[in-house]
């Protein structure tokens, strides 16, 4: 599909699937180093032996460096997966790509929300809570801005 000016100024997404592969894979792993880091910073380096434990079990929290890379492949497991629903809708709703701020902001929201009150319960921990507010808070505001917004931009601007 070529680039095509439409009637409101934007340009026409191509969202055939081969054409989605580089918006998936820079979106994913931007959004996953960036979460990554952010993780490191707030909980320390122990943070993927957590994502192991999701799939392994507690016993998985004092685990070696196997489960410290096991973590890290599953934690850019879920983000290259983020990063592929948000491309595969947007062939439905080219809507996503044109408004890449809102809704990426919005899908970092979606995320966040799924995974935990989806994903984390579902996982070997069976977390359910208690919910802080201000840790609630702290996660969607960091899902929007470093999930959600490097995913929607490199649609954005890869899959032109």
């Amino acid at each position: 599909m070529e680039l095509t000016s439409m009637s409101h100024g934007t340009f026409a997404i191509d969202t055939q699937p081969g054409h989605l592969v580089r918006p998936i894979l820079i979106g994913g792993a931007i959004a996953g180093a960036l979460d990554l880091t952010s993780a490191f910073i707030t909980f320390g380096w122990g943070v993927p032996r957590n994502v192991a434990a999701g799939l392994l079990g507690a016993s998985a929290v004092s685990g070696g460096t196997f489960t410290w890379i096991l973590g890290v492949l599953l934690h850019f497991t879920i983000a290259i997966g983020a990063a592929t629903i948000y491309c595969l809708v947007s062939r439905k709703l080219p809507f996503l790509g044109d408004h890449w701020l809102v809704c990426g902001m919005f899908f970092g929201i979606a995320v966040h929300l799924v995974m935990n009150l989806v994903v984390l319960p579902l996982c070997a921990f069976h977390f359910m809570g208690p919910y802080e507010y201000r840790s609630l808070l702290q996660g969607i505001l960091v899902h929007m801005t470093i999930i959600g917004l490097p995913i929607s931009f490199s649609l954005h601007k890869l899959a032109r």
